[in-house]
């Protein structure tokens, strides 16, 4: 132990900081704990500290933890930390390491996913989270240590599980701001006000937690990851609004134990507030709508106090909720049918219950509902939930004709916002979209044109032309007519032109519709309206990619054994889909359109972050690799859908392809695009270099081996001049050597490819019997061309993940360097079997976090 802590003693001054000493005892524990702190030092951080063999590792993580898997969250190692560190909270005396507040952000168990021992000498440590607020699997992962480099720089990265966030890694950071241990903020812990953390690692108590984990055998196996004790609950009167959460749209409900599936109801989600016998109910954006909903709210104030989340709706005759009835209603003021099902509690009784389990959440809030008895019965109802199999929930909900179901973590808190424990099913897909205009003669209403957001464009999306009843344009058209405007609202390819029946509409109304998916082109196909939405406003209606339906609703194109979803990925429908695009996969089968879109779903998340932002130059071979036609393609044309972006770049006069959003790559596979060739440029900024790619392209009589050799080569000359490197094959013969540059304005594309020139020159100088810098095959023969053209401003190189328009369908993988060896074959990686080697692979690790300004590597090489 003193060993252990020497070097945490030999930093502090502890006449001077409070911080522990590492002599009180830590209480014994059957689970290893952890704490994070948060920590506002010269540069505000989370520590995180995992119990190992009597102390806390720790690492200083930049920015925080992050919930969503693409983020590398940079983890620098520092000192082990004595067990009794973890009840400290409070302010390290400026002058002294680390001065500054600490706050106890977060604390619970961990459990290491194999030997933690083991796993840290080899630098990829996985662990699972079960905190207060983190849970889940993460993993840390070492990075390379340059000379300079006096401490082990790790990446923190979340695990794709329950407890991912796409796109949203900084909820919990941003939205969680008060300690576990004493409920301060950073501020009333720096000014000495409030009670003091409670404790955890120190003090009397039992054995916590179930089987040990025993950090004194190395032969010993993980106990199974437990609940970690519910959260104290702290006193509190419910506050005026709370942001809800909100379900993630997914093609199927999930498996497997531990999920509650509820019935999915088409109404409007309300908040219901109950203080001292008044109720109030705002909408999801918090407009307070008790007036229109005034019966419930009458009904509701017998409830206990608290903050109530839930759905009004109006039922037909069957009893199942009908949104059209609910938009007649509100319209005619008939209020007194509408029912509120209330499927959850944040506060209740008091006390916060958002870090409680839903299971938990649910069992008070049914006491709630029926201790209150018939002064709630006929028109606040408790929503009970099935924990049978997601997919039997689904079905019977749509042989009901019901909306879909959501599927929630049963051992999940309350999170405000979209979280991956929260996930929606739909019996048929569902949209919002922004009205900006209608069809009809003056009176008329035949059909709605609509749009979404994208950007700063409303893009049109097609025409909803059902759904129309005599009672429904009655109530719809003096809306429309209110907001009719001179000019369209639409931008972007697409929009209709002005004609006779055409009523342009200020794009203010947002209309709820059904439909069977997207066009190639971007359109909604079969569009039913079904009413307005008043508690949405129009600037955040964006394109939502609709869940694939066939797996409750059999349609006619759906075969026999067919993966449910049919022809339709990620919203694009694929005609033609069995048409062959590569003849030969090596396997003894064909690759077909729909083979390639749905490979680009697999593959999509992980390759958008190398692609979106960024002008990108695409080949099609609408009849096959081996067919007459193969164009390249760099403008989007007539007709182009309209999930694919458009940027106009200076000096050129015709916008360039973009790929900013995932679907637009099922658009690009249904019309026969098989490769993707980005710039280099940073996302949305195509005047500033983003990263330099090194193309090794050997004489056709080179074995592979000394490409490999090349790629080592490379990269040891970039390290040398402080840059990162990464390697991926090309789909072809050669690799590719990428190193990813820090956003600089100053810098331009021809010093960018100048400062590549030289590396190449410099390497082939070296060695001129192996490498060439002249691009003449003539001057290539038995040597490797070190290709730097790649590097101007619209010159392009194959994204990581694209295919290659060539026999057995290869595509151009990112590899780790353990993969970069003598043997490597090129060959392995294609269409069919990267998605599951991708998954095996920790490709790329640490890219984003790897970015470094390449003006000091352009000063050291002179």
């Amino acid at each position: 132990m003193a060993d252990k802590l020497a070097r945490y003693r030999a930093m502090r001054d502890f006449s001077k900081t409070h911080e522990p000493r590492g002599a009180a005892k830590a209480k014994p524990s059957r689970r290893l704990r952890f704490v994070v702190q948060k920590h506002a030092a010269t540069r505000l951080h989370y520590d995180l500290r995992l119990e190992l063999d009597g102390v806390f590792r720790s690492w200083a993580v930049t920015k925080g933890p992050s919930l969503d898997p693409a983020d590398r969250r940079l983890a620098v190692e520092v000192e082990d930390h004595p067990l009794d560190y973890g009840d400290f909270e409070g302010t390290i005396p400026r002058g002294q390491y680390g001065g500054g507040t600490v706050m106890l952000w977060d604390r619970g168990y961990w459990e290491p996913e194999g030997d933690p021992r083991a796993m840290l000498k080899k630098g990829d440590l996985k662990f699972t989270l079960d905190g207060e607020r983190l849970k889940g699997s993460f993993v840390l992962v070492r990075m390379k240590r340059r000379e300079r480099e006096k401490r082990d720089n790790w990446l923190l990265i979340k695990h794709h599980d329950g407890w991912a966030i796409d796109g949203d890694g900084d909820l919990l950071v941003n939205g969680e701001t008060t300690s576990v241990a004493s409920g301060r903020s950073m501020d009333e812990i720096a000014a000495g006000k409030g009670k003091g953390p409670t404790k955890f690692m120190t003090g009397k108590g039992r054995a916590s937690g179930g089987d040990v984990w025993q950090s004194n055998r190395r032969d010993a196996a993980p106990a199974p990851l437990k609940a970690a004790p519910a959260p104290k609950l702290k006193a509190a009167a419910p506050p005026g609004f709370v942001a809800p959460q909100l379900a993630k749209s997914v093609d199927r409900p999930p498996q497997g134990p531990g999920w509650a599936h509820e019935i999915k109801f088409d109404g409007y989600r309300l908040q219901l507030r109950v203080e001292k016998g008044q109720a109030t109910l705002k909408t999801r954006a918090g407009l307070d709508w008790t007036a229109k909903f005034r019966e419930i709210a009458a009904d509701a104030s017998a409830l206990p106090d608290g903050l109530y989340d839930g759905e009004a709706c109006a039922l037909d005759a069957a009893g199942s909720p009908d949104f059209p009835a609910l938009q007649a209603a509100l319209s005619d003021g008939r209020t007194a049918d509408l029912v509120f099902f209330v499927f959850d509690a944040l506060f209740l009784a008091g006390e916060d219950l958002r870090g409680l389990p839903l299971s938990e959440r649910k069992a008070r809030l049914r006491a709630a509902v029926g201790g209150a008895g018939k002064a709630v019965a006929r028109r606040i109802r408790y929503v009970d939930h099935f924990e049978t199999a997601g997919d039997a929930v689904l079905r019977s909900a749509c042989r009901m004709s019901l909306e879909g179901i959501v599927s929630k973590r049963l051992d999940a808190p309350y999170r405000s916002g979209r979280t991956e424990s929260w996930r929606k099913s739909k019996c048929r897909a569902g949209q919002e979209v922004v009205i900006g205009g209608w069809r009809g003669e003056r009176g008329q209403l035949r059909s709605l044109l609509v749009g979404v957001h994208r950007g700063d464009k409303l893009v049109y999306v097609g025409r909803v032309g059902t759904g129309f009843g005599r009672d429904k344009v009655a109530r719809v058209l003096p809306r429309l007519e209110k907001v009719e405007a001179d000019q369209s609202p639409f931008g972007g390819p697409g929009a209709p032109r002005k004609a006779a029946d055409i009523h342009w509409a200020r794009p203010e109304l947002v209309a709820e519709i059904e439909f069977a998916g997207f066009t190639a082109g971007g359109q909604v196909r079969q569009g039913a309206f079904k009413g307005l939405r008043e508690d949405k406003p129009a600037a955040e209606v964006e394109a939502e990619t609709p869940a694939r339906t066939e797996l409750a609703e059999p349609g006619p194109q759906a075969k026999a054994g067919a993966r449910a979803g049919g022809n339709i990925v990620m919203g694009v429908v694929i005609s033609n889909p069995d048409k062959a695009l590569w003849p030969d996969d090596g396997q003894g089968g064909t690759v077909t359109k729909l083979d390639l879109a749905r490979y680009l779903e697999t593959v999509g998340p992980w390759m958008m972050e190398h692609i979106k932002g960024r002008p990108c130059s695409i080949i099609r071979t609408p009849d096959g690799i081996d067919g007459g036609q193969r164009f390249f393609q760099r403008h989007a044309g007539k007709g182009s859908s309209a999930l694919i972006s458009e940027v106009k770049v200076f000096g050129d006069h015709k916008p360039y392809l973009q790929v900013d959003r995932i679907e637009a790559l099922a658009a690009l596979a249904q019309i026969g695009a098989v490769e993707y060739h980005p710039w280099n440029c940073q996302p949305f900024q195509p005047e500033v270099p983003g990263r330099l790619v090194f193309d090794l392209d050997p004489d056709e009589d080179i074995p592979f081996d000394r490409v490999v050799e090349a790629a080592l080569e490379v990269k040891e000359r970039l390290e040398s001049l402080g840059l990162e490197a990464f390697c991926k094959t090309t789909g072809g013969k050669g690799l590719h050597v990428v190193t990813p540059l820090k956003a600089d304005k100053a810098l331009d594309w021809p010093t960018a490819k100048t400062f590549a020139q030289d590396v190449c020159l410099a390497i082939a100088a070296d060695a001129p019997d192996r490498y060439v810098v002249n691009m003449a095959k003539a001057k290539r023969k038995g040597r490797i061309f070190l290709d730097y053209l790649r590097n101007d401003r619209m010159s392009t190189a194959v994204a990581p993940l694209s295919p290659r328009g060539r026999p057995l369908a290869p595509v151009s993988f990112p590899l780790t360097w353990s993969q970069v060896k003598p043997g490597l074959d090129p060959r392995r990686w294609t269409v069919r079997t990267a998605p599951a080697l991708l998954k095996k692979a920790r490709a790329w690790a640490g890219y984003r976090d790897a970015e470094r300004p390449l003006k000091d590597a352009i000063r050291k090489l002179g």
